[in-house]
């Protein structure tokens, strides 16, 4: 294999397959990337056999072939090149990265081995690329990290007419969006954290959707991406009721302004985390108190209908759906005593409207 290509270019490809792949694996293999060059260009891929992704990019190909060499050293002295242009040549058992005043060689790793790339699953449908990359951050945030159980760290993604529905939750918050969509039937538990990163690689056109019994893949103009579903049982629907509650009052404010606050109240949360967020006479009066760092107030200004409430959330959970309404302004549908309070917004110009749900913090 012999091939010349813009390194900046082959770089980022590389860094993007080496991220979605584990950083520790026993089998060093699967820690391999594999690049295979033919007339249309270079193709980089990977496959832990949980996770795969097939990049391509524009490449001159002078030999055509195909080797496995380690993906994250390979990245990493990619990333580091200065040159605009890299050649990549096998060179015996090694791979030379070449550039006008330097060489690197990587060890060739066992392509006989390695268990390839399957091809996609069937086709399921479309969705805009920016919209689904901008929901699938949004709700992600609201996905257990704790894969102690698994049902709780995994995204639902299901069609429903010509909308796609995601939804997130870790029993202490729920995230809802809604985005278009053209297709059949989808109904699928997929790792939450793996959608999300692979949504950043995402252009500005249309995402296709694969999906079969076993794993669900997303694939857009020069690249595509799967991974294998969870068998876990989601929650049932009725979950979503808890989004369409009514309340006791309605506040809408913008976003980032009282993300800003509950951000700054943080230092002050104490040892449980947790911000005081009361609603007054049109604004919100953000506070945190500790016995040993000290306390906050901060006043921001907020249309108000209903009830005079306050309500404690732990910091972060507050702010992590906070920064899924940023830039806009966001309602609050605040109810009394230990029910949740739900943050929405009306749909934005992609077409994605999106729901929060946070549980409040119980208060002496």
């Amino acid at each position: 294999m012999d091939l010349t290509a813009t390194a900046a270019d082959l770089a980022a490809a590389a860094s993007d397959v080496a991220r979605l792949l584990p950083a520790r694996v026993l089998d060093p293999v699967l820690a391999g990337l594999v690049l295979r060059a033919d007339p249309h260009g270079v193709e980089l891929a990977g496959n832990d056999r949980e996770h795969a992704v097939r990049l391509t990019r524009p490449a001159t190909v002078h030999t055509e072939g195909a080797v496995l060499v380690p993906a994250r050293p390979l990245a990493e002295t990619l990333r580091g090149l200065a040159d605009h242009q890299v050649r990549l040549v096998v060179e015996g058992s090694r791979l030379a990265v070449r550039t006008q005043s330097a060489r690197f060689a990587l060890p060739l790793l066992d392509l006989a081995a390695h268990p390839g790339v399957l091809p996609l699953p069937p086709l399921a449908g479309r969705a805009p690329g920016a919209a689904l990359a901008g929901a699938l951050a949004a709700v992600s945030t609201a996905a257990s990290k704790d894969d102690a159980l698994p049902v709780f760290t995994g995204v639902r993604v299901h069609a429903a007419g010509e909308r796609l529905e995601l939804i997130c939750t870790d029993r202490y918050r729920m995230a809802f969006a809604s985005l278009p969509w053209s297709g059949g039937a989808l109904d699928v538990l997929a790792p939450a954290a793996a959608l999300a990163e692979v949504s950043r690689r995402f252009g500005g056109g249309e995402v296709a959707v694969h999906a079969d019994a076993d794993r669900v893949a997303l694939a857009w103009a020069g690249g595509s991406a799967s991974t294998a579903l969870l068998a876990a049982p989601f929650p049932d629907d009725r979950a979503r009721k808890l989004l369409e509650a009514d309340a006791e009052s309605t506040v809408l404010v913008e976003a980032d302004v009282l993300a800003g606050a509950v951000r700054r109240a943080a230092p002050y949360s104490g040892p449980h985390g947790a911000v005081t967020i009361q609603v007054d006479d049109g604004e919100l009066r953000v506070r945190g108190s500790d016995p040993q760092a000290g306390e906050s107030e901060e006043s921001v200004k907020a249309s108000v209908d209903g009830n005079r409430l306050t309500k404690s959330f732990q910091a972060r959970y507050l702010a992590d759906a906070l920064r899924a309404f940023g830039g806009g302004r966001v309602e609050l549908r605040i109810r009394d005593g230990l029910r949740s309070t739900v943050l929405t917004c009306d749909a934005g110009e992609d077409g994605v409207e999106l729901t929060y749900l946070v549980v409040p913090l119980r208060t002496p």
